[in-house]
């Protein structure tokens, strides 16, 4: 199997968008393609068609791939649950919870042989391999146990492509900074740099392009224009979208410390009538028409935050004045009676109890086991409408509601789940993805809009312009980048296997 990885100068580069650029690239010509990082750190997810969990990136790689997506394709993924501690995910299910030290220290060999094995079996489905390192490939201080980036290279023995962000400044330094921080032979496996987020006019870069070429000894591939609208989700907190300011209608996601999947609020950007504002602090709430809850890696440390941030109370009167909230998976639990983790699997601490902020009466529970299961089902006939939705559910917590209210979803496997109180103006449920349904997302948008009396408007269907999304982004980068140098290079590095 032939390959390349992709890696960085630091985080937040490109490297996921590129990496999605070049599987759709390679796919639409017919070629076998996956994508693959040996180790994530994000708790924005994605749940395989066999309910298992990998980072995100790489299972909208994967679609971009036009290939299903695999546990092989991110056999470690690390979901950060405090700022010492973080879940161990390997081989999609969550095996421990350790310090960063622990995890070098215990997993590092295991590590590896888990990583070899990945590539392994994707070696006998797929013709090439495209690699996604993390970070920088020379911090340090991580630099003699890593597993992600030029260590990973080595095990596969593929070249490397160094992408630098140059719309945050200091692009020549930080490409010549990693080159010499490099040891010979690591250095020796870049074989080409792409300059990324390009601003402006690309001929006053020309003199850039030369002169980083004779400085390194290593062709720039290309220089990629910033690219807007791209529809693609993002890995981390530091992709996380900006807030938006639209006129219409208001929606406020509260943003606790351990937000996971915040790609679920994704599809409210490209509503042209919907803004969506990021708050963390009380004063900056204003008066939304509407009120999202996220998920969580720490459901009750993130409780503790919105409840010392005053949002508790405020929700409350939202709630009592006729706002519209919606609670996703850990959102939900937050929005019940009681949280009980008699194990210690969400805090770490056992016989832990806190209450919760009351608007659903539900009490979750914590257990050691996490489900991870794709899911699809309809909206439940209490609910007056039966529009079908899919997702799919992560979560630790069982929630249990008082017997004789409404559930909001009946699945495809008969059970109820969720809640569905005030006609609909209180929500909450495990299904992450649920606002990436558009009828589904159309029919609660049309409520508010109602609410508000604006001015309904056509279904906007994502989920169709997705697919067109991915080409163009594969057009953007053959545009931009010497993709005939960057398959020559694949083709004829020294592996011949």
């Amino acid at each position: 199997m032939k390959g390349i990885m992709i890696q960085g100068t630091s985080s937040d580069v490109g490297k996921s968008l590129i990496v999605t650029a070049i599987c759709r690239a390679f796919a639409n010509e017919g070629v076998r393609v996956t994508p693959f990082k040996s180790q994530n750190m994000s708790n924005n997810s994605y749940v395989t068609y066999d309910g298992k969990e990998i980072g995100r990136a790489q299972g909208i790689q994967a679609e971009a791939a036009k290939t299903p997506a695999t546990v092989w394709m991110n056999p470690i993924l690390l979901k950060p649950r405090s700022n010492q501690q973080s879940e161990i995910v390997m081989m999609g299910k969550a095996v421990e919870t350790m310090s960063g030290r622990g995890y070098r220290d215990s997993f590092y060999n295991k590590g590896l042989l888990t990583i070899s094995g990945a590539l392994g079996k994707l070696k006998e489905t797929f013709e090439v391999v495209i690699m996604e390192g993390a970070g920088s490939p020379v911090e340090i201080n991580l630099k003699d146990r890593e597993l992600v980036n030029m260590k990973v290279a080595e095990l596969a023995d593929v070249p490397v492509l160094l992408v630098a962000d140059i719309d945050r400044g200091g692009v020549f330094a930080s490409i010549v900074g990693t080159l010499e921080l490099l040891a010979a032979e690591e250095r020796s496996r870049v074989q080409g740099i792409i300059i990324n987020k390009f601003r402006g006019d690309i001929t006053l870069f020309e003199d850039g392009i030369g002169w980083l070429e004779q400085k390194t000894g290593i062709p720039v591939l290309g220089v990629l224009p910033f690219l807007e609208n791209h529809m693609i989700d993002g890995e981390d907190s530091l992709s996380l979208p900006a807030s938006t300011y639209k006129k219409g209608i208001d929606l406020v996601v509260l943003k606790p410390p351990y937000i996971s999947n915040y790609s679920d609020i994704e599809p409210f950007y490209y509503e042209p009538d919907v803004s969506v504002r990021w708050v963390s602090a009380l004063q900056d709430i204003g008066n939304p028409d509407a009120v999202i809850l996220p998920g969580t890696k720490s459901t009750i440390r993130d409780l503790h935050f919105f409840k010392k941030a005053g949002f508790d109370e405020w929700l409350k009167n939202f709630a009592d004045e006729g706002g519209y909230i919606v609670g996703l998976c850990g959102g939900y639990q937050m929005l019940g009676n009681q949280l009980l983790d008699m194990t210690g699997s969400d805090t770490g601490a056992a016989f832990t109890e806190e209450s919760g902020i009351g608007l659903i009466p539900a009490d979750t529970t914590f257990l050691k086991t996490k489900k991870t299961v794709s899911v699809a089902g309809k909206l439940h006939p209490r609910t007056g409408n039966n529009l079908p939705v899919h997702g799919y559910e992560i979560h630790l917590g069982v929630t249990k509601v008082a017997e004789g209210d409404s559930p909001f979803l009946q699945l495809n496997d008969g059970q109820d789940e969720g809640y569905y109180g005030k006609d609909g103006r209180i929500i909450g449920t495990y299904l992450h993805h649920l606002f990436h349904n558009d009828d589904w997302r159309h029919h609660w948008l049309t409520g508010l809009r109602n609410a508000k009396g604006i001015k309904e408007r056509e279904i906007l269907m994502l989920s169709k312009l997705k697919e067109q999304k991915y080409d163009e982004l594969a057009a953007h980068l053959c545009n931009h980048l010497d993709w005939s140098k960057l398959k020559e290079i694949i083709y004829s590095w020294r592996n011949s296997s």
